[in-house]
């Protein structure tokens, strides 16, 4: 019988005929612990017996997003968190590297096939390499740590076919916004979203990453992309992988299927308060920000860094703007460091901070106030997103925050650059 990508893996992990629809109890590859969700994941786990979690090799630890420790409540739970990784032999990052889902990727702890959760929503992004990947919570992952298998449905697949080419100073933030706004956010509830097409074939893994971690935002279960070459010569230089190839039948049955041309797409913006309420940039272009936060686990890596200094050439930021650039991981940052980005981001003005996830949850530090306006890079603009209920958040690329943060204004990047 003809299997889409997600019913293979499920297939192959549970050794057996599995089908979209099928309710399956299926072993864990690897799985997830960050500052937020952890300690009570932790306390579930003990509380169902636990005594050592299934394999400490299979799990990693970091914190992201209350990192260093921003109030007495953090510093407990990561005290917590550092004890019950030296009592089980766990991997933990600590605050050392970055935010949960890019040092995950980076580190090699995700292969193609795998099946990998993490407690936090965005734990999709691991489906760029070939894995289904899913964020549970604290009770499933508490499950996780002590029985090292989960319940799943078996999610149905939404096939996309991204063809064309991008135009300058726009891409794969651009492309995931358009497909959000289009399939609404509860359009691909409880589906697997796969990304094919020649696009995606020609993308870097880490644009890939940037379509997948946005998956959520359309309420699918995990985004997904072939494993093909580019997942190869990753996994080469990250992962001790030893399987890269894995495709979905031809004749696979999907829910739906969906085309898009980027050959024409312009910059995106999603306007508040929701992720799936997308205009072009030209719809509310002109519009006065307040901050500007380039960075998160959707656009903090080194190509966003560059596409934002790429921008921003030899000019300052407005003085009206408040301007955060936090990188991803200390690897995505030391690479900015080396090619002379970081400097000239803090030569034009911004703030540069150690990586983490900043003011993507509103949590730690660089909130906005009530009636401030921030444009951020990050996947969410939901109301206090950021800081107060009462300010605004839109989101787009690298290139369109750059381009606001020169101008003190929504900003088309062609326009400026």
């Amino acid at each position: 019988m003809a299997k889409t990508l997600v019913e293979k893996i499920f297939s192959e992990q549970c050794s057996r005929d599995i089908s979209a629809g099928d309710v399956v109890m299926a072993p864990i590859s690897g799985a997830m612990l960050h500052d937020i969700t952890g300690p009570m994941a932790i306390d579930k786990f003990y509380e169902m017996g636990g005594d050592r979690v299934f394999d400490p090799a299979k799990v990693i630890m970091m914190f992201d997003h209350q990192a260093p420790a921003d109030s007495l409540n953090a510093a407990e739970n990561q005290k917590k968190m550092r004890a019950f990784a030296r009592e089980q032999g766990i991997l933990n990052y600590d605050i050392k590297e970055g935010v949960c889902h890019q040092v995950t990727m980076e580190k090699g702890r995700v292969c193609p096939g795998d099946i990998t959760v993490g407690g936090d929503s965005h734990t999709c992004t691991y489906g760029a390499a070939g894995a289904f990947a899913t964020g549970i919570g604290s009770t499933d992952l508490g499950f996780v740590l002590r029985f090292g298998c989960l319940y799943f449905r078996v999610p149905e697949t939404i096939r996309t076919e991204i063809s064309g080419r991008f135009s300058e100073y726009v891409g794969p933030k651009d492309l995931i916004l358009k497909m959000t706004g289009d399939i609404g956010a509860d359009g691909a509830t409880y589906r697997a979203v796969e990304f094919t097409g020649e696009t995606i074939d020609t993308m870097s893994m880490a644009g890939r990453m940037t379509c997948c971690n946005m998956a959520i935002e359309m309420g699918a279960k995990a985004g997904i992309v072939p494993p093909d070459a580019v997942t190869r010569r990753w996994s080469e230089e990250h992962a001790p992988c030893t399987s890269t190839e894995m495709v979905s039948d031809k004749d696979a049955s999907y829910y739906a299927c969906r085309s898009y041309d980027v050959s024409d797409l312009v910059p995106q913006v999603a306007v508040p308060h929701n992720v799936d309420h997308v205009v072009d940039v030209s719809v509310v272009a002109g519009t006065p920000v307040d901050q500007v936060f380039i960075g998160s686990c959707t656009n903090g890596r080194y190509e966003d860094l560059l596409e934002a200094a790429h921008v921003l050439k030899y000019r300052s930021f407005s003085d009206d703007v408040r301007v955060l650039v936090i990188p991803a991981s200390r690897t995505e940052y030391l690479k900015a460091l080396r090619a002379g980005i970081i400097e000239r981001f803090v030569e034009a003005g911004a703030l540069v901070e150690a990586p983490c996830c900043g003011p993507c949850m509103g949590g730690s530090f660089g909130l906005i106030a009530a009636g401030e306006v921030s444009f951020a890079t990050s996947n969410r603009n939901f109301k206090g997103r950021q800081g107060s209920p009462e300010g605004a958040v839109y989101l787009g690329s690298a290139a369109t925050a750059a381009a606001t943060a020169i101008t003190g204004r929504i900003t088309d990047p062609r326009e400026v650059a």
